[in-house]
């Protein structure tokens, strides 16, 4: 959320989550009910339900507008394109596999 900061609280089952820090480093948990987790604005971050069963949180933002950005869709569906060799390399990744993930996050028309 590139203009907010995101508090979550779990009500049932069990998360892992985390985000990247501006150095590339990771800092995750495993959350279970009561927990409270915060992702600082802007940073990338994730959620996952690890557990068995359905996961609930409750989930607050410091701003009425806090934004989202999807790192996947922005990078492999911008337009114009971010260029294939800037792609392949950040990933190191191949042209095939470039043009294969493009394909699926094009934009729809």
């Amino acid at each position: 959320h590139p203009r907010a900061t995101e508090m979550i609280f779990v009500l049932e089952g069990q998360l892992d989550v985390g985000f990247i820090t501006t150095s590339n480093t990771l800092v995750s948990k495993t959350v279970i009910p009561g927990d409270v987790f915060v992702f600082p604005r802007g940073l990338v971050h994730f959620q996952k339900n690890n557990g068995a069963v359905p996961a609930a949180v409750m989930a607050a933002f410091n701003s009425q507008l806090p934004g989202t950005q999807s790192i996947a869709s922005t990078l492999f569906g911008a337009t114009p394109p971010v260029p294939d060799n800037v792609l392949t390399k950040a990933f190191q990744i191949g042209t095939k596999e470039v043009t294969e993930i493009k394909s699926r996050l094009a934009p729809k028309k």
